[in-house]
């Protein structure tokens, strides 16, 4: 594409925050530490995770580049930067989070394929670019539309990423148009975050946000949108982000029998302690994140210091002044909550904290129950063990 290339090597990537712990270095993916998460409600961008596949693409000239929208639609169309910055801005707190995240846990379980990622393959943050629903309107596709006059059903993102699991091809997903023209969906085409432009790792100058789906459908460096029949058939929507029974392994699996993942469940994680953690005894305070897919907000988290004998309500909390409920309009519908609650710990004891959505959902107790080959969507109770160690003093 003119303006944006796909580097063969890793010779350019651009600077990293030391703190962050990597977990693949070539591509690199890295996470921050998970006091980080609950620092501040926003995610800066140096703290926010980075999901790789290959090489970050290097922008050239930002005059030149443009978005390319082609498929079942009446007259393909070239956006440039200029042409996406003339639609109306809006801007959406949206957490994203890698449908990995937590797989470390799982694999304690038994084995599974993927980036070892511990708990902050997450982040929040305010998006800020074009609806979707209003791009899609330059080339003749009305709100609300869920089937094109030439037989469109979907909305194809193509990345100028090329990867290996494309056999060195483009990165690219898709979601339903139903979903893509509803201005409702908040599916933004954004160049900023948090205020800020997009930096390389986040996908400047343009990239997809999806809300309130996996963070693999909120494609980065974005080539093209093509509005095709049938969902993308690419790598990361048929072989991979799909969720599986405990009972299928890789000598058994068949791919077409389960969708692409898109929403993801109900989730909750302490941040303020390690997986083990020595504390002093008296009073703790206890703090993480939560959050659920598909717009729900988080009814309730509970907490318990006893191993799950008895359990306490947490505080929860999104902007500073604002008090949280659950699906008010004042709350980030597509955003995650932090919660809090002080408790008196004497002994060493296992930590508990879940999660509650608006529809009643509640996290599974037992990571086992979930287990799945490729370690994805890992929402069971997050156990912390604390070691309460006396002072001699």
């Amino acid at each position: 594409m003119p303006g944006l290339r796909a580097p063969s090597d890793y010779a350019a990537e651009p600077p990293r925050h030391p703190c962050l712990k990597i977990n693949s270095k070539e591509p690199y993916n890295a996470e921050p530490p998970r006091s980080a998460l609950v620092a501040s409600y926003l995610t800066p961008a140096d703290f926010f995770y980075k999901r790789n596949h290959g090489p970050i693409p290097i922008v050239d000239d930002i005059e030149r580049y443009a978005v390319t929208i082609s498929g079942l639609v009446e007259n393909s169309k070239d956006l440039f930067m200029k042409d996406i910055r003339m639609l109306p801005k809006h801007e959406v707190t949206v957490t994203l989070q890698c449908a990995g995240n937590r797989r470390t846990a799982m694999s304690k379980t038994r084995k599974v394929r993927g980036v070892g990622w511990d708990v902050s393959a997450i982040g929040n943050a305010v998006w800020g670019g074009a609806k979707l629903a209003d791009v899609l309107q330059l080339v003749g596709i009305p709100e609300l539309t869920s089937i094109t006059k030439f037989g469109g059903k979907h909305v194809e993102f193509v990345s100028i990423d090329k990867c290996k699991e494309e056999k060195g091809g483009p990165y690219k997903s898709s979601i339903p148009l139903t979903q893509a023209t509803n201005p409702e969906a908040d599916v933004l085409l954004a160049y900023e975050m948090n205020g800020e432009p997009l930096n390389r790792d986040h996908g400047y100058p343009l990239r997809v946000i999806v809300p309130g789906v996996i963070g693999a459908r909120s494609v980065k460096w974005l080539d093209s949108i093509n509005i095709i029949a049938e969902e993308c058939q690419g790598f990361f929507m048929q072989k991979d982000y799909k969720m599986f029974p405990p009972s299928v392994d890789w000598d058994n699996i068949d791919w077409s029998t389960r969708r692409p993942q898109m929403d993801f469940p109900v989730q909750c994680v302490i941040c303020s302690l390690e997986d083990i953690s020595t504390i002093k005894p008296g009073k703790v305070k206890i703090s993480g994140y939560a959050v659920s897919g598909g717009g729900r907000g988080i009814e309730r988290v509970d907490v318990s210091v006893d191993g799950g004998k008895t359990w306490l309500e947490a505080s929860r909390f999104q902007k500073s002044g604002v008090p949280y409920i659950s699906d008010h309009a004042n709350s980030d519908k597509w955003a995650w909550v932090l919660f809090e609650v002080t408790v008196d710990i004497h002994r060493s004891t296992e930590i508990i904290a879940k999660a509650v959505d608006s529809a009643a959902n509640v996290q599974p107790e037992k990571v086992e129950d979930i287990w799945n080959l490729r370690g994805i969507l890992n929402t069971s109770w997050h156990r912390i063990q604390a070691r309460v160690g006396h002072s001699n003093m």
